[in-house]
């Protein structure tokens, strides 16, 4: 694989993310799509995601002054072009060879953010001199899945610090897999030349002896889930800020904003935990009154289900201070690579605009609760 993506076309007759949808699932093999587009059981809050923003009518303002408008946002801070960030996913050499090193200079060129999983295909040091060798790039963040090891753990942490990587995200919805229907039905299994290089060298969890009648989940791999504790732990390990990705219920989100975490991603896991969770749309409402009721400041964001530039403008006006991209990303990555996921992203910017336009605003700031409510 070149260290700079081959440039490729996007295929024609794609003018949106449903067309990189429907485009993405002929390149993709059964097994590379089972992994990357299911949700977990019935998929019910994979559905709730996407349903969940089509019932948030935008309520337009006109005849504002729009002249000089702009999409800029401060993060972190950090000024970024648009509030668009990459989620963080893994194994994307699944989706095209040059995997997490084609979003990393997509995402870039974009001025978009990324944040790079702790399962991903290729190196972060590799992702992260992609990212920040481009000229106006994003936030780089690292996605991080506290591991039983801690001191390796620590050295994760040490080498995303050492790379550049300006925050570490700590993913906290999942202490273990979701019921994965479509992956039990597909036998996914990771093809050969594809597994999560970052992790390479850790110890193997030592088996656990359980006692007749014990389980395997309570008494052996939860006794590694994290915890509060391990928030508090993990603030002293590193001088990056920490941001919570997966929190739904606004109890959990004030006991973040308590310890002082740098932010909270509002997120469902793409549906793909809890089956039956709230849609990121509902959570975020509720967590953004409570946050705020309480009086803290810190930045919001949240992802699942986002497919249109309105999607974003709704996410804005629910309280987020920036939302990230998940499965269209991964389209756009298969369909042309590096062009493909800026296509994605280029697609989602184009449509915020315009849609800040017909509905009065401005900037982001004038995206209030009001666009969706005049009650």
């Amino acid at each position: 694989m070149s260290q700079v993506p081959a440039l490729q076309a996007v295929p024609d007759g794609i003018i949106n993310l449903a067309d990189h949808e429907a485009h993405a699932r002929q390149r993709m093999d059964d097994n590379a799509w089972a992994y990357f587009s299911g949700g977990a059981a019935d998929e019910r809050s994979l559905a709730a995601n996407r349903s969940a923003w089509d019932a948030l009518p935008l309520w337009p303002r006109v005849l504002r002054p729009l002249a000089g408008g702009h999409t800029r946002l401060q993060l972190l801070g950090r000024e970024l072009a648009c509030p668009l960030l990459v989620a963080p996913m893994a194994f994307q050499r699944m989706a095209h060879e040059d995997a997490e090193l084609a979003t990393a200079y997509a995402a870039a060129a974009l001025g978009a953010g990324m944040v790079l999983s702790t399962q991903a295909s290729l190196p972060l040091e590799t992702v992260a001199q992609a990212a920040r060798l481009t000229p106006g790039h994003g936030p780089l963040w690292f996605q991080l899945y506290l591991q039983h090891d801690r001191g390796f753990t620590t050295q994760l942490i040490k080498r995303a610090e050492a790379a550049g990587y300006e925050a570490l995200v700590l993913t906290v919805d999942a202490p273990t897999s979701g019921v994965r229907d479509r992956e039990r039905r597909a036998r996914f299994c990771l093809p050969p030349g594809v597994s999560a290089v970052n992790l390479q060298g850790m110890a193997p969890l030592a088996a656990m002896q359980l006692a007749p009648g014990q389980s395997a989940l309570f008494d052996g791999l939860l006794h590694h889930a994290p915890t509060w504790d391990d928030v508090a732990w993990l603030q002293q390990q590193t001088r990056l800020p920490l941001l919570l990705k997966g929190v739904l219920h606004s109890a959990d989100a004030l006991q973040a904003a308590r310890l002082g975490v740098a932010g909270i991603i509002v997120s469902n896991h793409g549906g793909r935990t809890l089956d039956t969770a709230p849609a990121t749309a509902t959570a975020l409402a509720r967590v953004a009154r409570a946050v705020r009721g309480a009086g803290h400041e810190l930045p919001l964001l949240a992802d699942g289900g986002i497919r249109r530039g309105t999607d974003v403008l709704k996410a804005i006006a629910l309280g987020a201070t920036a939302v990230l991209i998940g499965r269209p990303v991964l389209w756009g990555l298969a369909n042309a690579g590096a062009a493909g996921v800026a296509h994605v992203l280029r697609l989602l910017r184009d449509e915020l605009e315009i849609a800040m336009a017909l509905t009065g605003c401005a900037t982001l700031a004038q995206a209030t609760v009001e666009l969706l409510d005049t009650e």
